[in-house]
């Protein structure tokens, strides 16, 4: 049994109580009348989750042949469905951080790659001289534990390993998920899946 303090609050139920109110802010602080909310990380950055929900693929897809992802940038949002509808997914992403990398519309995954290495595409390498030519799979690349390739040329989902990009506006283009979310969906996903971008 722990001895009262001053006020009549033992010291572990005083030291529980503050580990609880520290813990707390580091899920979300609601804004009253708001869908958005920041962390203490965040130090100001918003993040909008007003569509961060379950959907139904049919507005989007005319079947789940091969299984169907998509991708909402503005909720900043992956869904996936199997082909025979028993398995959905919700993922939060990161998304390209600029209207001018972004590309919506209908595509497909072309390739399955894990422990993907990188190359700077050309707008890159000219955006950012500096950046290396090549980066090997492993904890520096930028595209993390698994890649599903894309029909259209330099885009990819894939992994980070720097967890901060997820749910910000951050990529170069392509959509990125944590590493163990990447590794369910890249298990899940084949060859042919729909793919759409809105």
């Amino acid at each position: 049994m722990s001895r009262p303090t001053r006020g009549g609050i033992g010291r572990r139920a005083f030291l529980a109580g503050m580990a609880g109110g520290l813990a707390a802010p580091a899920l979300a602080q609601e804004t009253p009348g708001s869908t958005e909310f920041e962390t203490p990380l965040d130090q100001g950055v918003r993040r909008n989750i007003s569509s961060f929900r379950t959907l139904d693929w049919q507005p989007y897809f005319d079947s789940t042949r091969n299984g169907a992802i998509l991708v909402d940038i503005t909720s900043r949002a992956l869904h996936f469905w199997s082909e025979d509808r028993s398995v959905y997914r919700l993922y939060p992403t990161s998304v390209p951080m600029s209207d001018d990398l972004t590309r919506l519309g209908r595509t497909e995954v072309v390739r399955k790659v894990e422990g993907p290495d990188w190359r700077p595409t050309p707008a890159m390498r000219e955006r950012n001289p500096e950046w290396p030519d090549y980066v090997p799979p492993g904890p520096d690349n930028p595209l993390g534990t698994h890649a599903l390739y894309l029909s259209w040329e330099f885009y990819r989902i894939h992994g980070t390993h720097d967890t901060r990009k997820i749910g910000r506006r951050s990529s170069n283009g392509c959509v990125g998920l944590y590493n163990h979310h990447i590794a369910e969906l890249y298990g899940l996903a084949r060859i042919g899946t729909q793919v759409l971008l809105i």
